[in-house]
């Protein structure tokens, strides 16, 4: 057996909120306890409240999750300012959460401790991961490397980081009854869970390639012997206002087809470089993107499509999704219909995600994790 109950709520008292999120997951539950879960809320809520509460519903419960720009369920679809719970259940299925504190300090050593820890909690093979890294604190690129060194360079980890509506102030994570600034929350699957997942962007690489020749982590200052701006304004004209909507396809093999975006947040004009939302790697070829609106929607259905076709399980439980806070922003009015794409797909899914500051997931279902921007992950989880 393994169950997933969700609850949503709108109401701007947490306590209320929570008090009927608890309630729409009792329902589903029944006499179930439940084992672990997963919390994604607005950054204006009182999270020590949402905690403590879900704590005293279900104790010892293995409890992970963090601030959101948008929350997504099969209760109410998608919705701003809102806080949204799953809770799982499973008598073969092994959940364990554990937590990296405070990234800048002695931060390998504690990813390593941290993984062992959790995962030594179960004598089940583990299967799969599910993070959410603070977003602003630690390099996402960073956070996952350490992750994979850990896990196994194959090792399916899917998530998003933390965010905090473009504020870029401060995100929160939680774990178990603690709300963080500066961690990484993170659930390990054990047993026979079978799962499904999709990742699609809509973008579309345009323009002749450049080999990436400087870089310092997430700030690119060439491409061949142009500058980054240089390179943006050969494809888009001068005066760029939002580079964002243009994000560059980073390809790791030159014979590949295959790509993850990295989405710029600022340029400098007075040297010519781009700041992006996630590590530019050197010496990798890249493109410049385009998508309009319909492009991105349909990427998001076919993202839906490929968590169902690599699905090999009877029927999921639930699905899982992590899209981008700047999909979002570029998706505007009609960014809902994300979610009701999925729906269109079967209307008996079970839905439950968030928009952070960058997504993870491996591009192909048997391939490495990578740190995502301006993409739609999907993932459908299950047994049996």
């Amino acid at each position: 057996m393994f169950k997933a109950a969700i609850g949503h709520s709108e109401d701007v008292d947490s306590k209320d909120a929570i008090e009927e999120i608890l309630e729409q997951c009792q329902k589903d539950l029944g006499a179930l306890t439940a084992q672990a879960g997963i919390l994604y809320s607005s950054i204006d809520q009182e999270h020590e409240v949402l905690l403590n509460a879900i704590n005293q519903a279900h104790p010892n419960i293995e409890l992970i999750g963090c601030s959101s720009d948008g929350e997504i369920s099969s209760v109410l679809g998608f919705t701003e300012d809102s806080v949204t719970l799953i809770l799982f259940c499973s008598d073969e299925i092994d959940i364990k959460s554990g937590v990296v504190d405070v990234l800048s300090d002695d931060f390998e050593q504690k990813v390593s401790d941290a993984i062992k820890t959790t995962t030594q909690r179960s004598e089940k093979e583990n299967r799969l991961c599910i993070i959410n890294p603070s977003g602003l604190t630690a390099s996402g690129v960073i956070v996952l490397e350490e992750f994979k060194k850990n896990l196994g360079e194959l090792f399916p980890i899917f998530g998003g980081s933390a965010a905090d509506q473009w504020k870029f102030e401060k995100t929160y994570q939680f774990h178990k009854n603690t709300v963080l600034t500066d961690a990484i929350p993170f659930l390990i699957f054990s047993g026979p869970l079978i799962f499904g997942s999709g990742v699609k962007s809509g973008w579309s690489p345009i323009g002749e390639p450049g080999i990436i020749t400087q870089v310092d982590k997430n700030i690119l200052y060439k491409i061949d012997d142009k500058t980054a701006i240089e390179f943006f304004e050969q494809y888009l004209g001068e005066n760029i206002t939002n580079p964002g909507e243009y994000p560059l396809a980073i390809f790791e093999n030159e014979e590949s087809d295959e790509f993850y975006l990295r989405a710029a947040i600022a340029l400098n004009q007075e040297d010519g470089s781009a700041v992006f939302a996630g590590d530019i790697p050197i010496n990798k070829k890249t493109q410049i993107t385009l998508a309009n609106i319909n492009q991105i929607l349909a990427a998001s259905k076919d993202s839906v499509n490929q968590s169902i076709k690599t699905y090999k399980g009877e029927k999921p439980e639930v699905a899982l999704c992590f899209s981008c806070a700047g999909r979002r922003q570029v998706l505007g009015t009609r960014v809902s219909e994300e979610y009701q794409l999925l729906k269109e797909l079967n209307s008996e899914f079970k839905v439950f995600g968030f928009y952070g500051f960058g997504e993870i997931a491996p591009i192909s279902k048997n391939g490495p994790a990578k740190f995502h921007n301006e993409t739609f992950v999907s993932l459908m989880l299950g047994t049996g």
